[in-house]
């Protein structure tokens, strides 16, 4: 039986997502985080929302407020 590890997504938290956003930038804060995931470009400063279920496969690291 396989587990899958679920990242604990908290608001203020810093995504760092497997790909690029189009301004180069790969780091995102995140604003909101329910059923959907607000993100902030932190490069840019765009804001992008992504279904929970989506957001979780296009993680790579999440690096907790401090």
């Amino acid at each position: 039986m396989a587990f899958v590890i679920i990242p604990k997504i908290n608001v203020g938290d810093v995504a760092v997502m497997k790909k690029s956003h189009p301004c180069g930038g790969n780091r995102f804060s995140v604003l909101y985080a329910g059923s959907d995931i607000k993100l902030r470009c932190e490069k840019c400063g765009r804001d992008v929302i992504i279904p929970r279920i989506k957001a979780e496969k296009m993680i790579k690291n999440i690096i907790p407020k401090e």
